[in-house]
């Protein structure tokens, strides 16, 4: 999976934004620093169905920029936010539950009306947007 560097600028007031040094014209914000893994994640996503993502640079890369050190010395700072490439293609996975756990979780996915798979991969995407 990709990481990105985003530069989170904050002033008093206003919500967070973010911007992506490997990725111009790339922007979001959210009002809750919480938020901000989610809709950075849901910013890049949105972008990528119309371009070809580059590979990210690396953290050492991105903060010997000149004017993301300004950024960082103006009160910005840098968060790593992952990239989960949408890709139409569907894998079969062979995977392994306890059986009272299974239960749950075709309960659950029942319940919300989706299939255990989409139920497990909206799960998975949710912990990762957490992380």
């Amino acid at each position: 999976m990709k990481h990105f560097i985003a530069l989170v600028h904050k002033e008093e007031e206003s919500a967070y934004g973010v911007s992506f040094p490997d990725l111009p014209g790339v922007f979001s914000a959210a009002d809750a620093e919480e938020d901000l893994t989610a809709n950075a994640m849901e910013a890049i996503r949105l972008w990528a169905e119309d371009q070809t993502v580059p590979s990210p640079s690396s953290h050492d890369a991105v903060i010997g920029r000149e004017d993301i050190l300004q950024e960082l010395a103006n009160g910005a700072f840098l968060m790593r936010v992952p990239f989960i490439e949408d890709d139409s293609r569907t894998v079969r996975a062979n995977v392994t539950f306890e059986k009272g756990m299974l239960d749950a979780i075709d309960a659950a996915a029942r319940e919300r009306g989706m299939t255990r798979s989409a139920f497990l991969a909206s799960c998975a995407r949710k912990e990762i947007e957490a992380a």
